[in-house]
C-alpha cells in the first residue's frame, strides 16, 4: 500500500507513520515531492492496520499497490528518476547515447571508436568484454583485458562506460574498470546475479528479456531494487516473436507503457531490435519521439569485420548522419543531447 500525506506534512507526522509500520516488521519507502510526500509499505500489509493508519495525523488517503513490484513503481516515486554515471545523466531532461562495438577487439580500434563516437556527441562508450554468443565457438570477449581497454577510452574521451556482466565474479572485475554494467536479456531472469549486482550498488543497465512481459521485466528490476540498489535504467531491445524480417521485434509501445507504471529511466536499443544497420536510425527516431531517455547503438570502425554483430553496426559515417537526425527530435520532446555539458 502507499500512505499519501497531506500537503505540508511535518516531519514529525512522517516519523509518527513511519515509525508504526517499521514497528510491526515492515519497511518503508518515502517519496517526498515538491507538494506531496507518499509513504510506501514494503512487507506483509496484514500485520497492521489500515484502519489505524487512517486516523494518524496528516495522512490524507491509503492506496493499495497491487502489482507485486513496489520499488520500481510509479505509484510509490511518482516523479521520475535521474540516474548520474559518471558527467553522464539518465532521466527525463537529457538524451543519453550509449555508442561503440557490440565487442571489444583491441585498444586501437576501441580508443578509435570512443574518440568517434565522443565527437559525434554520445555520452557513454558501450563495449562487449564478456559475449553470451548463441554458438559456443563464437568469440566470447577479451574479458578483463577488454575492460582495461575500456578504463583506458574513458580517461582518454571523458565518456561513461558500460559493458555486460555475465556472472557475479564478472561484476567485481568489472567493478574495477567501468562505470555501469548491463544484464543483457539472456540473464534478465537471472536472479542470483540480479541480487549481486544490486548488493555491487553499481549502475546497471537492465535488458528486457526475449519473450518477457512488461510486468515480468519490472520484477526483474525489483530484485535489484530490493538489494538497495536504486540505480536501474531498463532497456527495450526487441522481444522474439513470429516475424523473422527483422532480428527481434522492437516493441515500441513498452516505452509509453514504462512511463506509465515506472520511475525508472528507459532506453531503446535499436541495433538488437532491428539486427540491420539499414533500420537503426528510423527505430531511433521514433524511439526518441515516443519518449525514451536515451538510446544504445553499436557502432564499428569497419562492421564488415566485426568480430560480432557487423550487420546491424553502425560504420562512422552513419553514426554521425543519425546524431545529427536526431536533434529536431530531442527539440519536439524537450530534451537536451548533451548529457555531458
Amino acid at each position: 500500500m502507499i500512505i499519501i500525506m497531506k500537503p505540508g506534512v511535518t516531519q514529525a507526522s512522517i516519523l509518527s507513520v513511519t515509525g508504526y509500520i517499521q514497528s510491526h516488521g515492515l519497511d518503508v519507502h518515502i517519496s517526498a515531492g515538491k507538494e506531496v510526500t507518499i509513504i510506501g509499505v514494503i512487507g506483509n500489509k496484514s500485520l497492521i492496520s489500515s484502519d489505524s493508519l487512517a486516523s494518524m495525523k496528516d495522512v490524507e488517503r491509503i492506496l493499495p499497490v497491487t502489482e507485486s513490484y513496489k520499488l520500481a513503481n510509479r505509484k510509490f516515486h511518482p516523479d521520475p528518476t535521474s540516474i548520474t554515471v559518471g558527467n553522464a545523466v539518465i532521466g527525463p531532461d537529457t538524451l543519453t547515447v550509449m555508442a561503440g562495438p557490440c565487442a571489444i577487439e583491441g585498444e586501437e580500434q576501441l580508443l578509435t571508436i570512443a574518440k568517434t563516437v565522443k565527437e559525434c556527441g554520445a555520452t557513454f562508450l558501450r563495449g562487449g568484454a564478456y559475449k553470451p554468443r548463441t554458438s559456443p565457438y563464437a568469440f566470447q570477449g577479451l574479458e578483463e583485458e577488454g575492460l582495461r581497454y575500456m578504463q583506458k577510452a574513458s580517461y582518454e574521451t571523458g565518456l561513461a562506460t558500460i559493458c555486460e556482466i555475465v556472472s557475479p565474479e564478472a561484476i567485481e572485475t568489472a567493478h574495477k574498470y567501468v562505470d555501469m554494467i548491463q544484464i543483457g536479456a539472456r540473464n534478465m531472469q537471472n536472479f542470483i546475479l540480479l541480487k549481486e549486482a544490486g548488493r555491487s550498488r553499481m549502475p546497471v543497465l537492465l535488458k528486457r528479456g526475449l519473450s518477457a512481459t512488461i510486468e515480468e521485466w519490472l520484477n526483474a528490476a525489483e530484485y535489484i531494487i530490493a538489494e538497495g540498489n536504486p540505480n536501474v535504467v531498463l532497456c527495450e531491445r526487441g522481444i522474439r516473436t513470429f516475424e523473422t524480417a527483422t532480428r527481434n521485434t522492437l516493441d515500441i509501445s513498452a516505452v509509453p507503457v514504462l512511463k506509465d507504471k515506472t520511475h525508472l529511466p528507459v532506453i531503446v536499443d535499436p541495433s538488437h531490435a532491428t539486427g540491420s544497420y539499414r533500420y537503426v536510425p528510423s527505430m531511433a527516431r521514433a524511439a526518441v519521439a515516443c519518449g525514451a531517455d536515451g538510446l544504445m547503438i553499436e557502432v564499428h570502425n569497419d562492421p564488415s569485420c566485426a568480430l560480432s554483430d557487423g550487420p546491424q553496426s553502425l560504420n562512422f559515417e552513419k553514426f554521425k548522419a543519425l546524431m545529427e537526425e536526431l536533434s529536431p527530435y530531442c527539440a519536439l520532446v524537450n530534451r537536451r543531447k548533451d548529457a555531458l555539458s
